[in-house]
């Protein structure tokens, strides 16, 4: 069965830094570009970064450009999303999501069950 599972959320101070990990299972990572998005109450859900399947591109939101990196090794059918200078409008429900298509891709086959990302003092 084709899996995502997202980990690393938590509660961090505005400023801090937190990493959050997409494992894969059950199907090739390294064929597959990888997205993260969040969604928030009230809000859409958004698209914050992508990553090509060989890491070679990457795309970020601009809200988040100059703060998030995403980064990805095949090897160990991971994606890391480098989350710093964080503030509270950062706070969301984080998901990966894997699609065939080239980074950035407006749909994805395969979802994450989520993890909470909360930026507050």
């Amino acid at each position: 069965q084709l899996q995502l599972v997202e980990s690393g959320g938590g509660l961090v101070q505005p400023g801090g830094s937190l990493r959050l990990s997409c494992v894969a299972s059950g199907f090739p990572l390294e064929d597959y570009t990888i997205g993260w998005f969040r969604q928030s109450p009230g809000k859409e859900r958004e698209g914050v970064s992508c990553i090509s399947s060989n890491g070679y591109i990457t795309n970020h939101a601009d809200s988040v450009k100059d703060r998030f990196t995403i980064s990805r090794n095949n090897a160990k059918n991971t994606v890391w999303l480098l989350m710093s200078r964080l503030m509270p409008e950062d706070s969301a429900i984080y998901y990966c999501a894997a699609t065939l298509w080239d980074c950035p891709a407006d749909e994805y086959d395969n979802w994450g069950q989520g993890t909470q990302v909360t930026v507050s003092s």
